[in-house]
């Protein structure tokens, strides 16, 4: 059996993946978003459930600020991740607009504490999720910090990985504390793993 350094493999594919992202043409990547938001948008999950819990995306992730935006206008109450420190805890706050957010850690658009209000009950909802690749079983490589796998460690609701299709891979090593989606959404295909 031939024994894999998860750690070291993760970093190269972490490196890989995050060039790739970056020289994606905007055309490309405005079109791949749109089909993706649509296929999430579909999803019986995403229609029934009341509370939304996604983040916002930086510029080399699958573009989520419309999904924000159609969540709030079908009245979901939507909640977004704020880094409570960098030891790899974040907590969950509530919007009612895009405006409510502002640069936080790692220069990702956060809530404000002063004018959100943190989010108590993780029991249920919809939880998307990001990673700049994914498997088929719902593992993914993310940006390396363990912020979604602690978090999805006291989640109780349904979780979906978003991801462009050619950045779907077979099967990622995966370690321990690695936590899986229920469901990868991309722009060709879903597939569901519960």
């Amino acid at each position: 059996m031939l024994l894999v350094n998860v750690r070291e493999e993760k970093r190269r594919l972490r490196a890989r993946y995050k060039k790739l992202r970056a020289q994606c043409p905007a055309d490309v990547k405005q079109r791949l978003d749109k089909a993706l938001t649509a296929n999430l948008l579909g999803l019986a999950e995403y229609r029934d459930c009341e509370t939304l819990f996604i983040f916002v995306s930086s510029p080399i992730e699958c573009e989520t600020r419309g999904i924000i935006l159609d969540a709030l206008e079908n009245g979901k109450k939507v909640a977004v991740p704020r880094c409570a420190d960098r030891s790899g805890r974040m907590d969950f706050y509530y919007i009612r607009s895009l405006d409510e957010l502002s640069h936080g850690t790692f220069s990702l658009l956060e809530p404000d504490p002063e004018k959100c209000e943190r989010v108590a009950d993780l029991s249920n909802g919809l939880c998307v999720v990001p990673g700049l690749c994914f498997d088929l079983e719902g593992y993914r490589v993310g940006f390396g910090k363990g912020y979604y796998d602690r978090f999805l460690d006291e989640f109780g609701g349904v979780t979906v990985g978003i991801c462009y299709a050619k950045y779907t891979l077979k099967q990622l090593p995966r370690g321990a504390h690695d936590r899986r989606t229920d469901i990868i959404v991309t722009e060709k295909f879903i597939n569901r793993n519960c």
